[in-house]
């Protein structure tokens, strides 16, 4: 009895398994997955949200599939047998859309069946499907395929929009604006993909601080056995004044000691 409630503690909660994926452990943003057809098709929000559900949908039943054979598949060929499942879901996704979606099927080109070697598909087969039982597998899939379909549609609506002036194909900028073509190249999908890195980290690091904070609680602040009285209250790291002080003051120790050593010489 102790160890199956050990075991059932040690099991994550399904609101947990979904939630990371969307932002704590985001594929593009977070772990730097998938980054070659999210820079390729994040042209158009249409081609960026047919990326994301045609993964999302790959990412769900090749984790059910591989977590239902998890004891059944040998060690040694584990890694070939993902690639066998997942590559069945793609080539029944190439399937649908090319039959219901003939132009996003040739919007996406070859980067529909490349989702085959996308190293989020196959990475969550390995580290978390085959670990876990069906549903968690199910609910990590659905977690990780929303967030990276999260990515690709504001990607693409950032590059559209300054690129193009559309929205999912609708104007939305006036005629009198020229869209910024850089947008819609490579330079430009680079340069928005580091920028919504940035904000993602900056996002993560803001909840850090404020989790932090109201872990410790007031007594255990920064702000607890400080002399200073900067007037900020319940400060984060960054503009905590006993830090910035001491920054300062290092910075002049070391300034004054090396004009001490320039002296003697």
């Amino acid at each position: 009895m102790a160890e199956q409630s050990t075991r059932d503690s040690a099991q994550p909660r399904p609101l947990d398994t979904f939630s990371k994926g969307l932002l704590k452990e985001n594929p593009a943003f977070r772990q730097m997955l998938g980054l070659c057809p999210m820079l390729a098709v994040t042209t158009a929000v249409f081609n960026g949200l047919g990326m994301g559900v045609a993964t999302t949908f790959v990412l769900v039943c090749s984790g059910v599939v591989v977590s239902l054979l998890r004891k059944v598949i040998p060690a040694t060929v584990r890694i070939p047998a993902y690639i066998i499942v997942i590559a069945s879901f793609v080539t029944l996704v190439m399937m649908l859309v090319e039959a219901y979606l003939p132009a996003l099927d040739e919007a996406l080109g070859i980067y529909l069946p490349l989702i085959v070697v996308n190293c989020i598909v196959l990475g969550r087969a390995e580290m978390f499907a085959s670990k876990h039982g069906p549903a968690q597998a199910a609910l990590d899939g659905l977690g990780m395929g929303a967030g990276f379909t999260i990515a690709l549609v504001l990607m693409s609506a950032i590059r559209e929009v300054l690129g193009a002036g559309t929205f999912m194909g609708i104007q939305v900028l006036p005629s009198s604006v020229e869209p910024m073509l850089i947008m819609v190249m490579p330079a430009g999908g680079f340069a928005v993909l580091g920028a919504l890195i940035a904000l993602t980290v900056w996002i993560e690091h803001r909840k850090g601080n404020k989790a932090a904070a109201a872990a410790t609680g007031p007594s255990q602040s920064l702000c607890a056995a400080c002399p200073l009285d900067c007037g900020i209250g319940e400060p984060t790291y960054e503009d905590c004044a006993r830090e910035q002080l001491y920054e300062r003051l290092d910075k002049e120790l070391t300034e004054r000691d090396l004009q001490k050593r320039g002296g003697e010489r």
